[in-house]
């Protein structure tokens, strides 16, 4: 039989998680002749799939943190159709990212490349910028939507979309191994362990961070038992460990998924990056506080096009905050302090967010079929309907 390649494409280090999935599932149903190439992070890499260049090269939000990249980022577009021309894969599956991913299936289109186009995570235009959805037609020739309201969106319009449901509910978020963590790094069984979770780009450590720092240390000042935990990813690994070095508590920075989701089965609460480890989060039913931080032009922008009141990926799915937000100027250690006391000590708030938690977590796509193998069989369908 004759081998196929899919190329794969993931410029931030949650599409990394997403991507990785799917290859897992396109394995498991493709059989041994399927072979992958393509950019990433550790995930695709732990799935054996090898970057053309570190996706840090590629892992970078908002219009003022992108500019300053633009010539890099060019570049890298430059290479990924370079390499995709000389491998001809028998399809190219583009993960979230879409403003690295739209330009890269519109080269892709327009040098007449035969492999079908694959994005999964459809761009949030229910959110903002609802013009976008006719960004993806003659793009896109399938699109893997993660909630299940939003094929719709893109179907009126002409680009196929089908709803797989989230990867993360099949990611192991929910089995962690707290005794484990805590017995690995020596934290007693009855200490407060808090974990933190600063964000996977360079841009969002940057601005959290400090914040983030402050707000440990005041809550080290009245809970002497206080620990900490900070799972990290390798592209800003070296940066959070030395930055979280200074901090009380102890912090323990854990790499790699397993260590993550062991980290969370051992915590009390989490103060995290708003993102898609907020729905790893809502997955392990550890009650948190959300934050982000951009700059000044980013956030007038952002303020303009949203047309939601929440950012928070377990608020947004649900339509009602759940979980505390700390978005730009709130975002700030006397506001994050108060927070945070709550959900470490009053167990009718800790209750109340675990309950919504578990709520959006069926919107996600919880049993049933995983949403690896729906994604996989959708792609290798195309695949073989194009011919192979």
């Amino acid at each position: 039989m004759t081998r196929r390649l899919i190329y794969v494409a993931a410029g931030e280090p949650s599409g990394d998680f997403l991507a990785a999935r799917i290859v897992a599932g396109l394995r498991r149903l493709g059989g041994g002749d399927l072979d992958f190439a393509g950019v990433g992070g550790e995930a695709l890499r732990a799935e054996g799939v090898p970057s053309l260049f570190p996706q840090a090269d590629l892992a970078v939000m908002g219009l003022a943190e992108v500019v300053p990249r633009i010539p890099r980022i060019l570049r890298r577009l430059d290479e990924t159709v370079a390499d995709i021309e000389a491998r001809k894969p028998a399809a190219v599956l583009t993960v979230d990212s879409w403003g690295f991913n739209k330009r890269l299936t519109g080269r892709l289109r327009a040098a007449g490349i035969a492999a079908p186009r694959i994005h999964c995570v459809a761009p949030m235009v229910w959110a903002w910028r609802a013009r976008r959805v006719h960004q993806l037609v003659g793009r896109v020739d399938l699109l893997l939507c993660l909630l299940p309201d939003e094929p719709a969106l893109f179907e009126r319009v002409g680009v196929r979309a089908i709803h797989i449901g989230h990867p993360v509910v099949e990611s192991g978020a929910a089995q962690g191994d707290g005794i484990g963590f805590r017995a690995r790094h020596s934290i007693a069984p009855d200490a407060t362990l808090l974990t933190v979770l600063p964000g996977s780009r360079r841009s969002e450590i940057s601005r959290l961070l400090p914040p983030f720092g402050e707000t440990v240390a005041r809550l080290a000042e009245r809970r002497p038992d206080l620990r900490i935990a900070v799972p990290t990813v390798e592209t800003v690994a070296e940066e959070v460990a030395r930055v979280c070095a200074n901090w009380p508590g102890a912090p323990v920075i854990a790499r790699g998924a397993a260590e993550r989701y062991d980290a969370f089965a051992a915590s009390r609460a989490a103060l995290a990056a708003s993102g898609t480890v907020s729905l790893e989060l809502a997955m392990a039913g550890l009650p948190m506080a959300l934050a982000y931080k951009v700059t000044p032009l980013t956030a007038v922008l952002a303020r303009r096009l949203l047309k939601v009141n929440a950012v928070g990926l377990p608020n947004l799915l649900l339509g009602r905050k759940i979980a505390p937000e700390f978005i730009q100027e709130n975002c700030r250690a006397e506001l994050l302090v108060p927070a945070l006391d709550s959900l470490l000590d009053d167990e009718g708030a800790r209750a109340a967010q675990r309950s919504g938690l578990a709520e959006a977590v069926e919107r996600l796509g919880a049993g049933g079929e995983a949403p690896s193998l729906r994604a996989a069989r959708a792609i290798l369908d195309l695949i073989e309907a194009r011919g192979g």
